[in-house]
């Protein structure tokens, strides 16, 4: 329940701003497309999902002007997706907004404290296996 009020204030937030148009799966897309870009089926792949879905998900930023297929530097069919200037200066005022809730959190309760319960949280439940992937929980 604490995520999904966070997350329910950050997209509010992020939204105030001038990004009413993206949902938190595209933020998790350019997260995993980010440095150099991926093809769709590594997308898919890094937020767990189907190629057909990963596909639709780059066909919808590519119209919005976030995401642009260029030439795979291997060559081939495949195409390389990219983030744009646009999807940059999303990533920037999100960043942004993520430290302003964290500081405030940090006004009301002791964040490293809560931090440091969730590593020994994740830790316990790892029980010394390598940690998965971190994806979307759809």
């Amino acid at each position: 329940m604490g995520f999904q009020l966070l997350l329910a204030e950050f997209d509010a937030r992020v939204a105030e701003r001038g990004y009413g148009d993206l949902r938190p799966i595209h933020g998790l897309a350019f997260q995993a497309l980010r440095p150099a870009g991926a093809t769709s089926s590594e997308l898919a792949a890094r937020l767990g999902v189907t190629k057909q879905a990963a596909g639709q998900i780059v066909d919808d930023l590519e119209r919005r002007g976030y995401v642009r297929r260029e030439p795979h530097p291997a060559g081939g069919r495949r195409r390389l997706v990219v983030l744009t200037e646009a999807a940059h200066r999303h990533l920037a005022v999100a960043g942004r907004v993520l430290h302003a809730l964290e500081a405030e959190l940090g006004d009301r309760l002791d964040v490293s404290e809560l931090r440091a319960d969730l590593e020994r949280l994740v830790g316990v439940l790892a029980d010394g296996r390598p940690l998965p992937p971190l994806r979307p929980v759809w």
